[in-house]
Order: C-alpha cells, then structure tokens, then sequence
C-alpha cells in the first residue's frame, strides 16, 4: 500500500500523526504541503475519493482563511474556484492529509486513522 502523508513539519498535530504512523509501522512517503503545495487536479481527485465536502479540505483556523475572509467568500465560489483556491496555498490546506489508493483521511482523528489502518 503506497501512503502520502501530506504535512506541515512546525504543525503540532501533523506531529502527533507523524509519530501514530510510525509507532503503527506504517510506512509514507511525506511531503511538505508549504514547500510542494497540491495541485488543482491532486485536490479534485482527493475530494471525490475521500466523498468529504470542500469545505472539509479548507484550514479554516489557519491565518490565511481568516485574512482573506473566507468564511463569508466560499459560499459564493463554484467548486472549481474553491478547489483553484486551495491549490494557490499549502497553508490553506487542512492537514495533515492522508492519501491512500482508496481512501483519503484529512486532519489526525485517530480513531479514523485506525480504522483505516488497523484493520
């Protein structure tokens, strides 16, 4: 099974995941979401194999959500120009994000991330 494991080395709970993964031997291969921000088309296919709405996949605490106002902004944006949006910024990105081949965990939930790989 071939793992993204899509973070933000400084972020706490991209921390906390990191360690889960390797205290379950689960083997990824990791990717700094600022330094290799996805792409648009990365992120489309994340959302509709992970079946989560959009807004699922937006850092909503993070400071560039809130600057540019994006609670009020989202709702009046198609999917393609919130997915274009997202793909501007790894900062925007919810993490950490796992990408499985078919399955797609966003945030660290750790009785989600067992049921995935724990099975």
């Amino acid at each position: 099974m071939s793992i993204l494991f899509l973070q933000y080395p400084p972020c706490s709970t991209c921390k906390n995941a990191k360690k889960w993964l390797d205290v379950h031997e689960v083997a990824y291969d990791s990717r700094n979401i600022k330094e290799e921000n996805p792409n648009s088309m990365e992120i489309a296919d994340w959302i509709q194999k992970s079946g989560l709405p959009i807004k699922r996949f937006f850092n909503t605490s993070g400071i560039i959500y809130k600057e540019k106002n994006l609670k009020e902004l989202l709702p009046g944006m198609s999917e393609k120009e919130q997915i274009d949006l997202l793909a501007t910024d790894g900062m925007l990105v919810k993490r950490p994000l796992i990408i499985g081949e078919d399955f797609v965990l966003v945030g660290f939930k750790e009785k989600e991330w067992e049921s995935a790989f724990l099975r």
